[in-house]
């Protein structure tokens, strides 16, 4: 075991390792490793699957750019009820050792659900290890009397869980508070009176939410764990030492799904564990803690000190507990750290690879990009949202940090490419660098169309029409992960995050900090705020848990949070209410240290009931010694050891003081990340504006040299830049919808050029002539035609074309009447919804994505020119005529299938959706 624990930490230190980037000997571009492409949720329906059929959809999606699979067992499509296979059954070990065989042999990758559906559940979960929460009943002692009823579960469900009574809590005049839980007997007697006055009891129970595994396989079904409890983990994890009997299953990482488990917010050994770490004991405190709409302080200390004891609770006996357990599998873990009730930063920093989500779409204005309202879920994700899982990574060292990604992107079949482009950008701008999809269903050869589908996705499978043109959007992300998988993350601000803020409210119990709630627990905030005003002014940051800020140390007067983590220059405090003596401590260390700390304002109090006359008095302490004194209107400054301490309403401001600056290329509406790499530094740059941008921007960095890289295509080249003190002026050239990204060199690189597009000259519009052919697709193919202009499909006055989702193919031929421009652009105009682009035979690559235009110099030739473009439509319009001929094609257990608002889903009632090339197609010169 211990040559087993040795070669895997070899492994982590590889995986997680920071450094050069490994480059072809020809090329800027990293060296493509699997972790580098897109990898998918791969859902195992029924886990109904076969050698053959895992063979052959492997190969399939590994020939599109897919880069790994996750997989997921979940409930299955009826009619097939012989083919299931019981989860983690000696045949369904035989079907994953399969898939990892083949998969490592294609150079994919395959990480694995530690349970089928979610939350984290099963058969082995009994009652006694279920997910738990705690309910109080409430009883009135008269005076002089004994109760004459036994203090049990009044809920007959709750009795059947087997229900325990944890404490009972007298109150009493003159705040008389009485524990009562030893004088009651086995039959729920309470044994006990008081002569003298009457008391009302608070009863409280620790009872099962009696939660099961929500979507579960067969073999997986059962009660949801109770994440709290270190043996309920154990006993559900040994199961799958059963399983894999002592033997590493080989995969890459080991996955968990977004915490999910409703109205757990408690576990037996709770008062326990209570009293060893907050030092006081809860059970005198039921009345204030069970109360819901409290606005009393001290009530809040309380139940700031039960969030907290929950939180550790989660990470000690879950997190880190599932996390060493995979390692001893030589597995990694990646986790959804979001709707739990604990520090997010903590949780996600626990395991190997932090995850985050996308669910619902958001708003860009990009020219023609289409965003129907009633295509769309009524929520918009949140990139600060998904800065939590890349923060954790950074300040962790950590190399990969991952989303779940396209949830509910838009309608089913109506999701195009050119929609999840921007959506993905954003996450890449937060700081996540790897895009698993949500996702792909395993389906039977033998399935017809549309084959298995999962009723949350964006249907990433080889029925949907568009997947002959994945590889197009899958090369685009395989650029730009393998560029943001390099180096270190290069933000120079650590911001605190003030959990305790959230924690401290009287209001409410447990408080899962979810994706969907960002407008009741983040967006409110100052922290929230400050942040957004800080990106908008151009700087890059990572937040920061007291945990964190504990554990780091300075170097070079910078605040270093890990070994192998960057270094940030200032540490931000924003305006923060309650604030532990000992987070306070150690932010006024590092300053002591050499660091630069900026408080928007200094914190209040501290938070909790525990010891609390005691932190009080050392956290006054601390902060009357910081003598500060006005150095500008506004600002207080205060030496402190070899560091400083600011504090300013004006953040931005105390930062201006201390010469921080943010990047100024913000101020026309780019968005960007950083990376550091030896020898330099890369940018990546989007326009997520309406319009495009020709113009110098000046980046926060000395270079000999800049290199432009252009990931939607691959190509490269030296840019314009001067150097300009400690900063470059570099051009660049963005349509609205692209994206680039710029080498900084310590030193002068020779290379080709960047061809700019200066001037445009001569366009020739290609408008004639056009023959369209339908090649692949269903219904039925339509006919052959010419066409005089480019319409959409639905608009040929033909059935067939109407109901057709699949591929059509225009050809014509064009005349050039010179060939001696720089370069010459290819603009498709409309494009419904992909297209591949043949000139004079050669391949000019995919257009997939807003501005659907593409440099194609280099396969024109002076004179006549023939040009071939493959268009794939979406999966909608044959959906539609499926409902309208009520062909039966979804018929699931479980959920079956629904729409995008959890309806019954029915297409019938739909419009056709546009459908192939509209145009116009224009190509124009730049002399």
């Amino acid at each position: 075991m211990k040559k087993t624990l040795l070669a895997f930490a070899l492994f982590l230190c590889a995986q997680q390792g920071v450094g050069q980037v490994n480059t072809n000997p020809s090329s800027p571009w990293p060296v493509v490793q699997k972790e580098m492409k897109p990898w998918t949720r791969w859902w195992w329906m029924g886990n109904a699957v076969d050698q053959k059929g895992l063979e052959a959809a492997l190969t399939t999606y590994q020939q599109a750019g897919i880069g790994g699979v996750e997989i997921t067992p979940i409930y299955g499509a009826k009619g097939f009820e012989d083919k299931y296979i019981d989860y983690l059954s000696p045949k369904w070990m035989e079907m994953l050792h399969f898939t990892v065989t083949k998969a490592n042999a294609l150079g994919m990758g395959v990480d694995m659900n530690t349970g089928t559906g979610w939350p984290f559940g099963g058969p082995q979960i009994t009652p006694e290890y279920a997910a738990s929460k705690f309910f109080v009943q409430q009883y009135k002692l008269p005076r002089g009397r004994y109760l004459d009823i036994p203090i049990e579960p009044a809920d007959a469900k709750q009795r059947a869980a087997g229900a325990t009574l944890n404490a009972l809590t007298a109150y009493g005049p003159g705040g008389k508070v009485i524990s009562l839980g030893d004088r009651v007997d086995t039959n729920g007697q309470l044994i006990w009176r008081d002569n003298s006055s009457e008391y009302e009891l608070y009863a409280l129970f620790s009872g099962k939410t009696l939660q099961q595994v929500k979507r579960a396989a067969p073999g997986g079904a059962g009660l949801t764990l109770d994440h709290l409890d270190k043996t309920a983990v154990d006993v559900y994890l040994k199961r799958f030492d059963e399983a894999f009997k002592g033997e590493s299953p080989k995969i890459r990482a080991f996955f968990n799904d977004s915490y999910e488990v409703y109205g757990a917010n408690w576990t037996p050994t709770f008062l326990e564990t209570f009293r060893q770490q907050k030092g006081y004991d809860l059970e005198k405190h039921l009345k204030e803690l069970s109360g819901k709409d409290s606005t009393s302080a001290t009530v809040g200390r309380i139940k700031s000190d039960y969030r907290e004891t929950m939180s550790q609770m989660l990470l000690d006996n879950f997190t880190k507990n599932w996390s060493n357990w995979a390692h001893r599998y030589q597995g990694m873990t990646k986790n959804q750290s979001h709707g739990s009730p604990g520090n997010l930063i903590d949780l996600y920093a626990a395991v190997d690879i932090p995850e985050t989500e996308t669910f619902g779409s958001s708003y860009f204005p990009i020219p023609g990009l289409r965003r129907d309202k009633a295509d769309i879920r009524n929520v918009d994700p949140d990139p600060m949202m998904s800065k939590f899982a890349s923060s954790a990574a950074h300040v962790t060292g950590k190399k990969l940090v991952s989303s779940e990604t396209f949830t509910w992107l838009t309608e089913h079949f109506k999701t195009s490419y050119a929609q999840a482009k921007p959506e993905a950008e954003q996450l890449f701008l937060a700081g996540i660098n790897h895009i698993f999809y949500h996702g792909t269903t395993y389906t039977p050869p033998n399935v017809p169309f549309p084959g298995w589908l999962f009723y949350a996705s964006m249907n990433v499978v080889p029925a949907n029409s568009l997947w002959p043109h994945l590889k197009g959007m899958n090369d685009y992300f395989t650029r730009t992960q393998s560029i943001l998988q390099s180096g270190i993350s290069d933000n120079e601000l650590l911001i605190y995050w003030p959990v305790y803020d959230q924690w401290g409210k009287p209001k409410g119990l447990d408080m899962p900090m979810k994706v969907h709630d960002v407008d009741v627990w983040l967006h409110p905030t100052e922290f929230y705020k400050q942040s957004m005003e800080l990106q908008k002014a151009g700087y890059a940051f990572d937040f920061a848990s007291d945990l964190v800020l504990k554990q780091s140390t300075v170097s070079g007067k910078q605040v270093q949070t890990a070994k192998t983590a960057a270094p940030y220059k200032t540490l931000i405090i924003p305006a923060t209410g309650l604030m532990p003596v000992e987070t306070l401590s150690a932010i006024l260390s590092l300053a002591n240290a050499g660091a630069t700390v900026i408080f928007q304002q200094l914190p209040q109090d501290v938070p909790g009931l525990s010891q609390l006359a005691g932190k009080q008095q050392r956290f006054k302490q601390l902060l009357a010694g910081l003598m500060l004194q006005e150095a500008t209107p506004g600002l207080q400054r205060a030496q402190h050891g070899a560091g400083e301490v600011i504090v300013s309403g004006d953040l931005k401001k105390a930062l201006a003081f201390k010469q921080v600056q943010g990047e100024g290329l913000v101020n026309g509406g780019l968005k960007f990340i950083r990376r550091q790499v030896a020898g330099g530094k890369f940018y990546y740059l989007v326009n997520h504006t309406a319009k495009a941008m020709d113009t110098l921007i000046t980046l926060n960095a000395k270079a000999g040299s800049v290199m432009i890289l252009d990931p939607q295509t691959g190509d490269y080249g030296l840019a314009a830049s001067t150097a300009k003190g400690e900063q470059t002026e570099v051009k660049i050239q963005l349509a609205s919808g692209e994206a680039l990204f710029l080498k900084t060199n310590d030193v002068p690189e020779n290379a080709k050029n960047w061809v700019y597009l200066d001037k445009a000259g001569k366009r020739l519009s290609i408008e004639k002539g056009w023959k369209l052919e339908f090649t692949a697709g269903g219904p039925e193919l339509p006919k052959a035609r010419k066409m005089s202009k480019l319409v959409s499909w639905t608009d040929l006055r033909d059935d067939k074309a109407t109901a057709f989702s699949g591929t059509g193919v225009y050809t014509t031929t064009f005349k050039l009447p010179t060939g001696d421009a720089k370069e010459y652009v290819l603009s498709l105009g409309k494009v419904h919804e992909s297209a591949q682009v043949w000139i004079n035979g050669k391949d000019a690559g995919m257009i997939w994505s807003h501005p659907f235009q593409k440099r194609i110099g280099q396969y024109l030739v002076k004179g006549k020119n023939t040009i071939k473009i493959e268009v794939v439509n979406l999966m909608a319009n044959r959906i539609r005529d499926m409902d309208l001929k009520k062909i039966n094609w979804r018929n699931y257990n479980e959920i079956n299938f629904v729409n995008i608002d959890y309806k019954p889903f029915d297409a019938a009632g739909w419009q056709p959706m546009p459908s192939g090339l509209v145009g116009p197609v224009v190509i124009t010169a730049y002399p």
